[in-house]
């Protein structure tokens, strides 16, 4: 006999002290099935296909020639969606608390600052990642472009009188976020619609008092952040997000029509990138000068709530000339979204560098932690900051010593971005070894709570590998492998779409098949990274299907780059094949 369990739950507890209107929140779900009945009758008949498709999805990425490692961070951790910790609401918006506790959600409110490191849903649930910026920008956004970091329920498009408690970090990420989910989905009504809410988030940096009040292109102001704390004066990891977030917001200003703000981005993101590497950048890693806030009056009481706030004169909690963790988190995201380097790259690459050398340790017999302890005894790790220089502060952030993998998984990315290979996958074999499912849950990555949301940058390391990036808005897809090149597979997923990739080199010439297993793509624009022996290269024949299509071959820095005459579109089942020669 076959037993199906159909539970329902239409009035799904809310979050009780957070708004006076939320302690019935419902569920999605319960919009789609009149009771527990009704969703055996309904999904009973589709149970083979939806196995098929779940199977499918594993296999692919099971079957690439990606490390075990990368496979198991990637696939593990997306389990998290479908855990506690992410939920739907009526109206059908994607909500997440930062964790779960053992009997409660932890730390609600979809925390911009935390899901500002995560990709998976972006990526394979491109529709829902959507509906995450809808909630941040058009409800968590306050008429003075203060973001709160986190949404309250229920969704009220108005915001109040009083500003939410906006994140630094968070808040550049959410308009980098808006960049890449207008160029997954290719959906320019929706960038429209959300573009004010973007721009007057941005320009909230500008505001007197603000994070960039004297609009240098740097962050200087007092910027809560993800460590639970206020960072005063110039530091990497505000600015770089707010330096991809001015690259983005130029981008999407011009696409707009709004050209004098796409100006004023550009002038502000050249300014502060000189800046940060003239002042910042220490010879190995970037650093921050502690500037404590010359008038406390002037900052925005909105900026002042995390415990370093306490004493905005002589403010602890500090990093000063630390080598922090996602000291670059900024420009990790700017690789995925596809801008290029924010800062230069010789900079990035060398401070990446010295998050390995000074940050991994390959055990911790010897590490003392006074906070919560993720790793410890034989077991390798990340920590969040080191100060191989000396000068740590007498009371540095609280987080310091410890070990966090959705932090970890964001370097091991920016190391392979740069080339770092087998440092970034050292990485996260060390992370995977600590969750080997005898130690710890193999699906369980904790931090503040089980199924943390930020461990979902795992499957950054899988994009990064597999050098893979896709804009609909341009019709491209690039493919840049940085293992095992002369042979190569590995899983896609994008927009619409999701299938494999191939490629093996053969008679000095590259054979690539871009295959299509679920739903389509349209493509006019192909990138392909050469492996060493076929860089002589100089013709591309392409197939869709029997079809031969014409195109026009450039090679530049490596990279062939392939495009096709008229764009192509890929249903299931279809493939488009490029021979290089």
């Amino acid at each position: 006999y076959n037993f199906m369990m159909t539970p329902i739950c239409p009035s799904a507890a809310g979050l009780p002290g957070v708004s006076p209107h939320a302690l019935i929140r419902g569920n999605y779900y319960t919009t789609k099935f009149m009771d527990a009945w009704d969703v055996a009758v309904k999904t009973i008949p589709d149970l083979p296909q939806l196995e098929k498709e779940t199977v499918d999805f594993v296999k692919e990425i099971c079957e690439s020639t990606l490390p075990q490692s990368i496979k198991e961070a990637a696939l593990n951790n997306v389990s998290t969606l479908r855990t506690q910790t992410c939920f739907r609401i009526p109206d059908g918006h994607f909500f997440g608390f930062e964790g779960t506790h053992d009997d409660k959600g932890c730390c609600f409110g979809s925390c911009t600052h935390v899901w500002n490191y995560e990709t998976a849903t972006a990526f394979l649930f491109p529709r829902l990642a959507r509906t995450m910026r809808d909630m941040e920008l058009q409800y968590s956004t306050h008429e003075s472009g203060s973001i709160a970091f986190r949404t309250k329920l229920p969704l009220i498009k108005a915001c109040g009188e009083t500003p939410g408690r906006p994140a630094a970090d968070g808040q550049m990420g959410v308009i980098m976020k808006l960049y890449r989910e207008w160029h997954i989905s290719g959906d320019n009504r929706f960038l429209k619609e959300m573009w004010p809410y973007a721009k007057k988030a941005l320009a909230y940096a500008w505001l007197p008092g603000s994070w960039d009040a004297d609009q240098d292109g740097v962050m200087e102001g007092v910027q809560h952040n993800t460590y639970d704390v206020e960072f005063f004066g110039p530091n990497p990891m505000m600015s770089v997000w707010y330096l991809g977030a001015l690259w983005c917001a130029e981008e999407m200003a011009h696409a707009m029509g709004d050209g004098e703000f796409a100006v004023k981005c550009r002038t502000l993101y050249e300014r502060g990138s000189k800046w940060i590497d003239d002042n910042l950048f220490n010879g190995e890693y970037y650093i921050q000068i502690i500037k404590p806030a010359s008038d406390p009056e002037q900052v925005p009481k909105e900026h002042l709530y995390g415990i370093a706030s306490s004493d905005p004169l002589n403010p602890d909690f500090q990093v000063g000339t630390g080598c922090l963790i996602d000291q670059l988190v900024g420009q990790y995201m700017a690789h995925i979204v596809g801008i290029g380097h924010l800062l230069d790259p010789v900079h990035v690459k060398k401070a990446a560098g010295s998050i390995y050398q000074y940050n991994f340790k390959a055990d911790l017999y010897n590490h003392f932690n006074n906070m919560r302890t993720f790793a410890l005894n034989d077991e390798s790790a990340v920590l969040i900051c080191s100060w191989p220089r000396g000068g740590r502060p007498k009371v540095p952030f609280i987080y310091f010593n410890e070990v966090m993998t959705g932090f970890e998984y964001q370097a091991a990315a920016l190391m392979m971005y740069e080339n770092m290979i087998d440092e970034g996958i050292n990485v996260v074999n060390a992370i995977r070894s600590r969750y080997d499912g005898k130690k710890r849950n193999p699906w369980d990555e904790a931090e503040c709570g089980h199924h943390y949301a930020r461990a979902m940058a795992s499957w950054s390391t899988l994009l990064a590998l597999s050098g893979f990036h896709f804009s609909a808005v341009d019709q491209s897809i690039m493919f840049n492998p940085k293992v095992h090149e002369n042979d190569f597979k590995t899983f896609w997923c994008a927009g619409n779409a999701r299938g494999t990739y191939n490629q093996n080199t053969g008679n000095n010439g590259l054979n690539t098949i871009i295959a299509v297993n679920y739903g389509s793509v349209e493509l006019k624009n192909i990138s392909l990274g050469l492996p060493e022996m076929t860089k002589s290269i100089k013709k591309a024949d392409v197939k869709a299907g029997d079809r031969k299509v014409s195109n026009r071959l450039k090679i530049s820095d490596g990279i062939a780059e392939v495009t096709l005459k008229k764009p192509v579109k890929l249903k299931e089942n279809e493939k488009l094949t490029i021979t290089l020669y």
